[in-house]
């Protein structure tokens, strides 16, 4: 009988001789996951036109995928506990690759929307499989490679998601954002039958249904107040419902899960007992937040920064921005590398601080004159960062989890990487739009006696409500932040544009600046918060599984 000499449980059987070809399939079908969550912004507007969709369904179309990933993610690693990795990996392919099938096909908004949330489950059941799988089929020792490549692919589809969508788009429609994850679906589970192991320990497991409720519920209610916070100026939903009542009653319910947990924590709780007692483990979840924090707290004051400052279409800011996630597919794998050797706590310190130190060079060359020289290199430095903490924070986070709750501890992880960009997203648009807000109305001041005396009242009272609302602000490229009526005379248009975009730049640069300083802060803090991490060593050498009589 074989064992794990790191856990003393029975190792389940695994293709050792071909550890390289599990992970390819891992990654493809991890692969079109990550692609569906980048590839459908991109089609938005021609969508919005095709099912005659409003503003707030459209936001739902992209949203609802979102907010039901991130609510079943635990519950998904646990069944792949239960019932095994390799099954639920395919379970949740065919679901998505389904849902995908019906999003192409859909008619109307509300039917789009359900099979996006359709996609959001399979997604949620297959993603904490593959750090699961991983983790059993390679020896410590290599994790660390495998960890890496799994991180480009993420790069990869960072890249791809846009890219590949507005090629779809231009040339066909937007059916097929969804139709082109038919064949990678279906050879991803075609590949996953014949060479995924399956993976199984002669201990049985049983759902926790009261817990899966309960965090299910909470993570969907903090998602959604996260989510829709800032579409809803963080107040109200319906009637009486507001945000935080959506988000104080999401922790309540969080609250009474982790209660719920450690009174039948001898009942196998959804959670695994003593795994936040792990200590690399807990710090791992909140570095892995931090990171999607820094990455969406990143992205979201620059693509604006892009379009409305410097004018850049989509495109271009797409090629702008392509360099940080290319740098990220390159410094992955030699990263993973890296910590096979020498142990995976400095490479994730040294990423982290790369990371940290990229955003803070686009912060500092946030300037309406630049050549982008700067900025870009920033970028790359960041995605050389972002691409180092890949495989060292897998490597850590898992290296002492007992292979039979792997599929819970991967849902955790990938459940504290969600909530983490969630939260970046949410904190610093608000950030963000509460800056430049209070910026307008002055910078307007400042630059309205260029205009005829007549035409003064009118311009800064339309920036002076533009400012209050903070929904009269146009960010598309080349705009300038406020609308101008058609009846404005022709002689004076130019002035009152010329005007407008002087006042948008002098507000915004600065009030990007200010934001990107707290993706700085929260990456500065899992910078301490690794200092915390217990193994520094290089990784075991040697085979994981001895046989024994």
């Amino acid at each position: 009988m074989a064992v794990d000499s790191s856990t003393g449980l029975p190792a389940p059987a695994v293709p050792r001789q071909r550890p390289w070809l599990v992970l390819a399939v891992l990654c493809l079908g991890f692969f079109v996951i990550l692609l569906d969550t980048t590839i459908v912004n991109i089609a938005v507007p021609e969508l919005t036109v095709s099912l005659g969709a409003t503003l707030d369904q459209v936001l739902w179309i992209v949203n609802a995928y979102t907010i039901t990933y991130a609510a079943l993610l635990i519950t998904g690693g646990r069944l792949g506990d239960m019932y095994g990795a390799k099954r639920l990996f395919m379970i949740g392919l065919v679901l998505f690759t389904t849902a995908s099938a019906v999003c192409g096909l859909a008619q109307t908004p509300a039917q789009l929307i359900a099979a996006r949330a359709l996609q959001g489950v399979g997604g949620a059941l297959l993603t904490p499989q593959t750090l699961a799988i991983i983790t059993v089929t390679f020896p410590a020792n290599r994790r660390g490679a495998a960890y890496g490549i799994w991180g480009a692919v993420a790069g990869l589809a960072t890249v791809a998601g846009p890219a590949v969508g507005g090629w779809l788009v231009t040339s066909l429609n937007w059916r097929w954002v969804f139709y082109v994850n038919l064949p990678i679906g279906l050879a991803a589970l075609g590949l996953a039958a014949a060479f995924l192991p399956d993976l199984r320990f002669n201990r049985r497991h049983r759902l926790d249904w009261r817990g899966t409720a309960l965090v299910s519920l909470a993570l969907f209610l903090i998602s959604f107040g996260l989510i829709e916070g800032p579409s809803h100026r963080w107040g109200a939903v319906w009637g009486p419902v507001t945000i935080p009542t959506v988000l104080g009653a999401g922790v309540v319910v969080l609250l009474l899960f982790v209660w719920q947990q450690r009174a039948h924590r001898d009942r196998e709780p959804l959670v695994p007992t003593g795994i936040y007692a792990n200590r690399d483990f807990a710090v791992m979840s909140g570095v892995v937040a931090a990171i999607s924090f820094g990455m969406l707290g990143l992205f979201l004051p620059l693509v604006i920064f892009l379009q409305s400052v410097l004018s850049l279409s989509a495109l271009q800011a797409g090629l702008v921005l392509a360099p940080m996630s290319l740098a990220s597919i390159a410094s992955a794998p030699v990263a993973g590398r890296l910590a096979d050797r020498y142990g995976g706590k400095d490479a994730l310190i040294f990423g982290l601080v790369f990371w940290a130190g990229g955003i803070a060079l686009v912060l500092w060359s946030t300037r309406i004159d630049d050549d982008r020289g700067q900025l870009i290199a920033g970028l790359v430095i960041a995605g050389l960062g972002l691409g180092m903490t890949f495989a060292p924070l897998q490597s850590i986070a898992m290296r002492d989890i007992m292979p039979n709750v792997a599929s819970a501890a991967a849902g955790l992880m990938n459940t504290a990487r969600q909530l983490g960009a969630l939260l970046g997203s949410s904190v610093t648009g608000a950030l963000l739009q509460a800056q430049l807000a209070a910026r307008l109305g002055p910078a307007a001041d400042q630059n309205v006696d260029a205009l005829p005396e007549s035409f003064r009242p009118w311009v800064l009272d339309g920036f002076h409500k533009a400012a209050a609302t903070a929904k009269g602000l146009e960010v598309g490229a080349g705009q300038s932040g406020a609308h101008i009526p058609a009846d404005v005379p022709a002689s004076v248009r130019p002035a009152i544009e010329q005007i407008a975009l002087k006042a948008f730049h002098e507000s915004y640069i600065p009030a990007m600046r200010l934001t990107l300083i707290l993706p700085v802060i929260v990456l500065a803090l899992a910078v301490i918060g690794a200092l915390f991490v217990r193994h520094t060593g290089r990784p075991r050498t040697g085979e994981e599984r001895t046989p024994t009589g």
